[in-house]
């Protein structure tokens, strides 16, 4: 039969008729097979799943866990360490006790894992040229910068983006943490985690910080002589949970996780319920506070939250939480009128947010709530000059300094690595060439140098401030 429907479409092309004429009722039954029920959800997942485990399966070791890549002598004084190629060899002829790499062949260009790497670096920071940058800056005493990557439009690269950025930085030497929040848990997938359940995720750090919030408001009650509000099992076991305990490690030495799976959607239905039975609890703090209690903000340089393609509850924990926001976008028509309306109902949120807090902080006298962030930033993804250069020019005329100037390019690598569930950084550029990889990362590496000035800028403000 498939052959039959082939040959009459190839009739109807030699025809010049488009393929939808002439298609007949019958065969369009026969082919149509048995109908679907709820149970046909269940075997498509598992079908699904088999295929998610056994194309995830491809990067992983022995062991089965994820395993990084090596980096090359050539890759990291390009990219990584900025000395020569010969300076770096007499630098570890010199000091026998550093890593040596390993090499395939003798004479051959040697490998070094990351780790490795990280403290070549530390040795050329502490040893090396003042006047050049081993180590990335960050000032001291100052807490981890945030950084969101939201849109509520699917499919303009929000994970990529934000994966590619954590791994840039992680390149860069600062110490990272991931934050998935969307419970697709596509962020998780691209580091190699497995989440069991909601347990796993910032559930219960969410649970915690209500549960908190519940008890200071029943001692008000039962100071006032009113009954308190019932505590269930849940929320007395979140109490127990503190942020170290659903961070995870991940196959890069300095990137750490807290992953996400489905049950974490749950908690865009607890979330309301827990709001409508304590008003005074601020869900919008709940991530921030809890980062900062249990000293995540001290243990990491940066903190990169993965949101929903939706405006819910764990968006908006998340958007709260940042430091900086980054919306990706692809250069349409589409996808810019779609951001557009992103940034409106940001706005009709927060102000709501802002003016229901604010009625009372006014009646008792209290600071008002005024949500801020260091940068607020669009960046272009998966981008074809040849076809979206006027388009993407007519976005950046309307948008000026809020859409960054860099613009990640779709190129074969990107494309390649997507296929074997790996990050740009994560590919081997023996795979391809140096210059295939060299051009598919560069576009990565200026959108990363965009990030990197906001965080490197917002800190120095920061620290400014705090002398003044």
């Amino acid at each position: 039969m498939l052959r039959e429907t082939r040959d009459m479409r190839l009739k109807m092309v030699e025809q010049n008729l488009p393929p939808y004429f002439n298609l007949s009722p019958e065969k369009a039954a026969k082919g149509l097979g048995n109908g679907a029920d709820t149970a046909a959800f269940a075997a498509i997942a598992e079908a699904c799943r088999r295929g998610r485990d056994d194309l995830a399966g491809r990067g992983l070791d022995e062991s089965g866990a994820k395993r990084l890549r090596l980096f090359s002598t050539w890759e990291i004084t390009k990219y990584l360490i900025p000395v020569a190629v010969q300076h770096f060899r007499r630098v570890l002829r010199a000091n026998p006790d550093l890593p040596q790499g390993r090499a395939d062949t003798e004479g051959g260009a040697r490998w070094f894992t990351l780790d490795e790497v990280l403290r070549l670096r530390a040795h050329f920071g502490a040893e090396g040229s003042k006047a050049k940058e081993y180590l990335p800056w960050r000032p001291e005493g100052l807490p981890a910068k945030i950084v969101a990557v939201a849109n509520f439009k699917g499919g303009v690269g929000k994970t990529s983006t934000c994966a590619h950025l954590a791994m840039s930085a992680a390149l860069d030497g600062y110490k990272v943490l991931v934050i998935d929040l969307d419970s697709q848990g596509s962020m998780s997938s691209i580091f190699g985690a497995r989440v069991a359940d909601e347990w796993g995720t910032v559930f219960p750090l969410l649970a915690r910080h209500y549960a908190q919030s519940l008890r200071a408001e029943n001692q008000r009650r039962v100071d006032r002589g009113e009954a308190p509000h019932a505590m269930d099992e849940t929320l007395g076991e979140a109490l127990k949970v503190r942020s170290q305990d659903v961070i995870k490690k991940t196959h890069w030495p300095n990137i750490d996780l807290i992953g996400a799976q489905l049950n974490l959607y749950w908690a865009e239905f607890q979330i309301p319920v827990w709001r409508m039975a304590s008003r005074g609890w601020k869900l919008w703090d709940a991530l921030t506070e809890v980062l900062a209690a249990d000293g995540v903000l001290d243990q990491y340089d940066v903190i990169f939250l993965d949101t929903p393609p939706a405006l819910g509850y764990l968006t908006i924990n998340g958007l709260a939480a940042a430091d900086i926001l980054l919306v990706p976008l692809g250069a349409s028509f589409l996808e810019f009128d779609s951001t557009g309306r992103f940034f409106d109902m940001l706005h009709s949120t927060f102000r709501s947010i802002e003016e229901g807090e604010n009625v009372a902080a006014r009646a008792l006298g209290r600071p008002e709530l005024n949500f801020e962030w260091d940068a607020v930033r669009a960046v272009i993804t998966r981008y074809d000059a040849s076809q979206q250069a006027e388009m993407a020019g007519l976005i950046q005329a309307y948008m000026g300094r809020t859409l960054s100037p860099w613009r990640q390019d779709f190129t074969a690598l990107i494309g390649q690595a997507g296929e074997s569930v790996n990050g740009i950084y994560e590919a081997d550029y023996r795979d391809f060439n140096r210059e295939t990889y060299a051009r598919g990362r560069a576009t990565f590496d200026e959108t990363y140098a965009g990030l990197k000035e906001l965080l490197i800028g917002a800190w120095k403000r920061d620290e400014l401030a705090a002398k003044a």
